[in-house]
C-alpha cells in the first residue's frame, strides 16, 4: 500500500542516494513504497541545477509551504478597505502601493497585485476600472496633444534656459499652460506647476486673452516664489515681457514639443480626470477648482518617494524660508 503523506526529509536523503546509484524513478518508488508520480514530481519540483540534492530539496519544500500559508494582501480587510478607499479618491495603484510602503516601512502590496485585482474576471461586476485615473477597461497608454505655432515677440527659447532649471534642484521654476473647456472662447483654466515640488496651482479665467492670463499668473506668482516660467507657444503668452517687472523670465518650448513641458502636461492630465474634455467651465467656481487642486497636491508621488507635493512644499519652506500660502 502506497503512503499518502508528504515526502519526508529522510526520504529525500534516500532519493539522493538512489539517484546517485543510477536507479530509475520506478525503482526508487518501489523501495520507498511511493507512487512513481510522487517521486517524479518531487524530483522535478525540487531540482538543484541539473540534479537533485536533499538539502536543497528540503529548503525549497519548506519555502513553498511557508508561502502557501501567507494570506493574499487584498484578503487582509484593512488593506482591502484602504485600496478601495484610495481608488475611490482617484489614486493610482502605484500611489497606493508606494504610500502604504512609506507608512508601514515595508512593502505591503505591489501595484501589479492591485491591477490584477481590478481587472480580474471575478471582479468585472465591481467596475473598479472606473476608479482608475484614465478609466480604461484595458491598460494602455495615451499621448498628449501638440502645441500650435505662433509668432511671439522677443520669444526666448527653452534651449537658452539655465541648466539649474533642468536639474530641478532650485525652487521657483514653473511651467504654465491653459486648459480649454467645451468652447475655446468661454472660460478656461490657467495652470502653473512648480518643477521641483510638482506643486500645482490653477485659476479660472474668463478667456484665453493675454490680460486674463497675465492676471492669473500675477495672482499665483505673488503668493509663491517664481524665478522663471516655461510655456508653449499659445497666443495667451504674447504679453510675457510684462512679467519681467516681477523678476520672472519666460521661456518657450519648441513648437509641437509638449514633452518639453512634461510636468505641466501631466498635471493638466490630472485635472482632466475631474474635468474631461468637452466639459464646460461656465458653471465651475474657483472654490470647486481649489478642491480639485488640493486633492491633486495631496496625492503621493513616486518621484518624491511617495510624499505629496504639499509635503514637499512644506519641506521647502522649512529649509529655505520660501513664502508659501497653505489652504486650511
Amino acid at each position: 500500500m502506497h503512503k499518502l503523506t508528504n515526502i519526508t526529509p529522510i526520504e529525500r536523503d534516500q532519493i539522493t542516494v538512489f539517484l546517485s546509484q543510477g536507479l530509475s524513478l520506478c525503482a526508487i518508488a518501489l523501495k520507498l513504497e511511493r507512487d512513481v508520480s510522487s517521486i517524479s514530481r518531487e524530483v522535478k519540483r525540487n531540482r538543484f541545477g541539473d540534479g537533485y540534492v536533499a538539502i536543497s530539496a528540503q529548503f525549497q519544500a519548506d519555502e513553498r509551504k511557508l508561502n502557501s500559508q501567507k494570506r493574499h494582501p487584498l484578503k487582509d480587510p484593512v488593506t482591502y478597505a484602504y485600496v478601495l478607499e484610495k481608488l475611490g479618491e482617484g489614486w493610482s495603484p502605484e500611489q497606493i502601493s508606494g504610500r502604504l510602503k512609506l507608512e508601514n516601512g515595508k512593502q505591503i502590496i505591489c501595484p501589479e497585485t492591485i491591477y490584477q485585482f481590478i481587472y480580474s474576471p471575478k471582479n468585472k461586476g465591481l467596475g473598479l476600472w472606473e476608479d482608475l485615473p484614465r478609466k480604461q477597461k484595458r491598460r494602455q497608454r495615451k499621448f498628449g496633444r501638440a502645441s500650435k505655432r505662433l509668432h511671439i515677440p522677443n520669444r526666448v527659447s527653452i534651449h537658452l534656459r539655465p541648466k539649474e532649471v533642468e536639474k530641478r534642484k532650485i525652487f521657483g521654476h514653473w511651467e504654465g499652460d491653459t486648459v480649454i473647456g467645451k468652447q475655446e472662447k468661454s472660460k478656461v483654466i490657467h495652470t502653473e506647476v512648480e518643477r521641483k515640488t510638482r506643486f500645482l496651482q490653477a485659476k479660472i479665467i474668463d478667456s484665453k486673452k493675454v490680460e486674463e492670463t497675465l492676471n492669473a499668473q500675477r495672482q499665483i506668482f505673488t503668493s509663491f516664489l517664481c524665478k522663471s516660467v516655461t510655456t508653449d507657444n499659445g497666443f495667451e503668452f504674447v504679453g510675457h515681457e510684462q512679467l519681467k517687472s516681477l523678476g520672472i523670465q519666460t521661456y518657450f518650448a519648441d513648437p509641437y514639443s509638449s514633452w518639453q513641458r512634461g510636468t505641466n502636461e501631466y498635471h493638466n492630465g490630472l485635472l482632466r480626470r475631474y474635468l474631461p474634455k468637452k466639459t464646460s467651465f461656465e458653471n465651475l467656481f474657483q472654490e470647486e477648482l481649489d478642491d480639485i487642486v488640493w486633492e491633486i497636491n495631496n496625492r503621493p508621488r513616486k518621484m518624491h518617494n511617495y510624499r505629496t507635493a504639499q509635503e514637499m512644499l512644506a519641506s521647502e519652506q522649512k529649509t529655505t524660508g520660501v513664502a508659501i500660502r497653505f489652504r486650511m
